[in-house]
């Protein structure tokens, strides 16, 4: 379905399970689970099939990022972590959603970051998995570098240095096998998505090369669990520890997985969506007392 969040901005939703299930005597309500994909540029379709697993503890909502996917084409000037930031809130409005759990895989953690920052007493719980708070090159090329060599270093500089088609396919073929430390599950699974690759370069070659998502972390007034494969290149273990180093220690929760890359669900499922599950099933917590 389509969501109109205001003129000309409409957003591609699906939604996965009912919200409100028989439980006894009683309806019982379950949380939203809220999916917000990576790129920039693609769309929701990497989180499917493999998340309807929680659909049994969660309604499972997902979407495009404005000016992704099937959402509609919007302005360039429209393409910033802010927009689409708020663009969470004005879902849940639309939608009725009240108090959801946020996951942000990779660019989706930048969106998740920002809205923390923006909006620090809308969701329930924040899961930032896969991400970075600020661009770090250093560290992408030393870990590029290590998992293939130096053509994966020199490919990787050359794209995030000079985002462009040519740098683009070089990367795509020398530095994407790299990702994860497992063959794709599901290898047509990058064919089902739908890219829109003038966003990757615009903000690949402008918001991300300045932004520090850190300073507003601080606001955080919800558990945040901050998910990390140990093997990512892309999103380093050290970039996940800079996040989880920034929010106020009480609503921290941080998640390192061994022998796993970018998006850790796709090289150990197991221990990904245990974690996944444990985080949104815990009670919420009880409200912090007057001073």
């Amino acid at each position: 379905m389509h969501i109109t969040l205001e003129p000309g901005v409409t957003l591609f939703v699906d939604i996965e399970g009912a919200g409100l299930v028989p439980d006894g005597a009683t309806m019982r309500e379950k949380p939203t689970l809220l999916l917000l994909h990576g790129g920039p540029g693609y769309d929701h379709s990497s989180f499917k099939p493999v998340f309807s697993q929680l659909a049994d503890i969660a309604q499972i909502v997902y979407y495009d990022h404005r000016g992704h996917g099937r959402s509609s084409r919007v302005a360039p000037a429209q393409w910033t972590l802010d927009h689409f930031a708020d663009d969470v809130v004005r879902l849940c409005a639309a939608l009725g959603i009240v108090k959801p759990i946020v996951l942000g895989q990779s660019f989706g953690g930048f969106v998740a970051q920002r809205y923390i920052a923006r909006h620090p007493g809308h969701a329930a719980k924040v899961i930032l998995s896969s991400t970075s708070p600020h661009m770090a090159l250093a560290r992408k090329l030393a870990m590029f570098e290590r998992l293939g060599g130096p053509a994966a270093r020199a490919a990787a500089e050359a794209f995030w240095q000079a985002p462009a088609p040519a740098t683009w396919a070089t990367y795509n073929q020398v530095c994407m096998p790299h990702y994860n430390t497992r063959p794709a599950a599901d290898p047509q699974a990058r064919g089902r998505t739908r890219f829109n690759e003038a966003i990757l370069f615009a903000s690949a070659s402008g918001e991300q090369r300045t932004m520090n998502l850190l300073p507003g972390l601080a606001a955080a007034a919800c558990p945040v669990l901050v998910m990390v494969g140990e093997q990512d290149p892309v999103c380093p273990l050290q970039d996940a520890l800079d996040i989880a180093a920034a929010l106020p220690s009480r609503w921290m929760q941080l998640a390192r997985i061994a022998d796993a890359g970018h998006g850790t669900w796709r090289d150990q499922p197991e221990a990904a969506f245990a974690r996944l599950r444990d985080f949104i099933l815990q009670p919420d917590p009880a409200p912090e007392s007057p001073p």
